[in-house]
């Protein structure tokens, strides 16, 4: 029956157990309960703001990116309304410098006809002065002297000679 006596159990060590249970619990919920309660309320607002200011911040960034992509939209309307409009302005100045070369050319071109026809003028009227003074010339040789008809062809061989050189 020893075998008895290591198996039983002590009332009185149970109630003592019990009564240091109870004072362990009441000590704890006195003094440390509303600490820890407290702390653990503390994290809990922490995480709390942590979340609340994550969502913010989503919110924030959301907001932005549509901002952003609202922007970028105006942007590139505005950037090619300037490419087209500097287009159209390239176009009209390349138009009127075409125009203005033509203008030129044709200027040049009358200038140079105009240029001609008095030069040309200018030569007939030399070549008229230099035929009146050969005639001149012919006329005062001729009345010079009496001219048979040998004398007469040269003296047109001499005449030809003379507008020759």
């Amino acid at each position: 029956m020893q075998n008895l006596s290591v198996i039983s159990i002590n009332i009185w060590d149970v109630l003592i157990s019990l009564c240091n249970l109870m004072l362990l619990t009441w000590v704890v919920k006195k003094f440390l309960f509303k600490r820890v309660q407290k702390v653990i309320a503390d994290r809990r607002a922490a995480i709390d703001a942590d979340y609340a200011q994550a969502k913010e911040a989503r919110e924030q960034a959301e907001e932005d990116r549509l901002n952003y992509a609202a922007a970028m939209a105006a942007v590139k309307q505005t950037s090619d309304q300037i490419i087209a409009e500097a287009s159209r302005t390239a176009e009209h100045r390349g138009n009127e410098i075409v125009a203005e070369a033509r203008d030129k050319a044709n200027d040049i071109r009358r200038q140079a006809e105009a240029d001609a026809l008095l030069e040309r003028k200018k030569a007939e009227d030399d070549m008229r002065r230099e035929i009146a003074d050969v005639s001149a010339q012919l006329t005062g040789k001729l009345l010079e002297r009496e001219i048979n008809e040998e004398d007469h062809r040269a003296l047109i061989d001499s005449f030809l000679q003379e507008i020759d050189s």
